[in-house]
């Protein structure tokens, strides 16, 4: 006995030697795209992902509050980032601290091969304690129109544990309808549709801006998106809210917290890790 004593103390001084970390506090799960080609007006497309500071910085900071993070997209497959992320301009110019988010972004567990969110949804939901949709173009293809990106909104949206969304993230919420795929299909051929059944109705958010998207559209040399994200959550039933563009701006709701840009990446964090503690933290 005193042998096996004398073993588990060294095997517990090695771990701490070596910066193990202890058990953590519980489990998000971040839930991104599975696509990378979005399409355009004309029939054309835009390659696009995550973007990286809007996934890593929340994720880095997930992690050192304790968090295991499990990632899942619809298919199951790796995400990609937007290469236009990969830019200093998101990092306060600090090229160094974008290099050390992509290390942890490379580092997560499951980065090259997720959980299909089918496979979440026949799992054990009640282990995560909250849900995390990073931005970046590629929600808008296949997060917004998906039933069971809908179902595992629901769970969350019922059991009042916190979602957070950024930029172009909350556009996912849209699946939590009767028909998200109707709905996305309206909004291409310029109609204003009715959601129906949406969990979110009234909900005080946000999302990317027109003015932000107006400058996006911009660079796409005259090709046009099927639609603009903010006037489908509006029309959904969002209140919603927006500061100047580009400047930081997060609105909480309930469970719900949303961010409007990629400049809102250490705001989101920091109310998502609030919520995750409980009241009075």
């Amino acid at each position: 006995m005193a042998r096996m004593s004398r073993l588990a103390l060294a095997v517990g001084a090695t771990l701490l030697a070596s910066g193990a970390h202890a058990a953590p506090k519980g489990e998000v799960l971040v839930l991104l795209s599975s696509e990378h080609q979005l399409p355009l007006q004309d029939g054309k497309r835009y390659a696009t992902g995550y973007y990286l500071n809007e996934f890593g910085v929340p994720a880095d900071q997930l992690l050192k509050a304790g968090y295991k993070l499990v990632l899942a997209t619809p298919k199951g497959n790796a995400p990609r980032v937007d290469r236009r992320s990969i830019d200093p301009r998101y990092f306060a110019g600090d090229a160094a601290e974008m290099r050390r988010i992509e290390k942890v972004v490379r580092s997560l567990h499951g980065i090259d091969d997720t959980l299909s969110v089918k496979q979440v949804l026949a799992g054990d939901l009640g282990r995560y304690a909250g849900l995390f949709i990073p931005g970046g173009h590629a929600p808008l293809i296949d997060l917004a129109n998906n039933p069971e990106v809908g179902a595992l909104l629901r769970h969350f949206h019922q059991a009042g544990k916190p979602t957070a969304a950024i930029c172009h993230g909350p556009i996912a919420l849209l699946s939590a309808q009767q028909d998200p795929a109707g709905y996305q299909a309206a909004l291409a051929r310029g109609e204003q549709p009715a959601a129906t059944d949406w969990v979110y109705k009234g909900y005080r958010m946000t999302i990317f801006s027109d003015p932000e998207e107006q400058v996006f559209e911009g660079s796409l040399k005259d090709q046009r998106l099927l639609f603009y994200p903010a006037n489908a959550m509006a029309t959904a039933g969002g209140e919603m809210g927006y500061a100047e563009a580009w400047q930081p701006h997060v609105v909480v709701d309930r469970e719900l917290i949303t961010g409007q840009n990629p400049f809102s990446d250490k705001a989101l964090a920091k109310a998502l890790l609030d919520k995750l503690a409980g009241p009075g933290s």
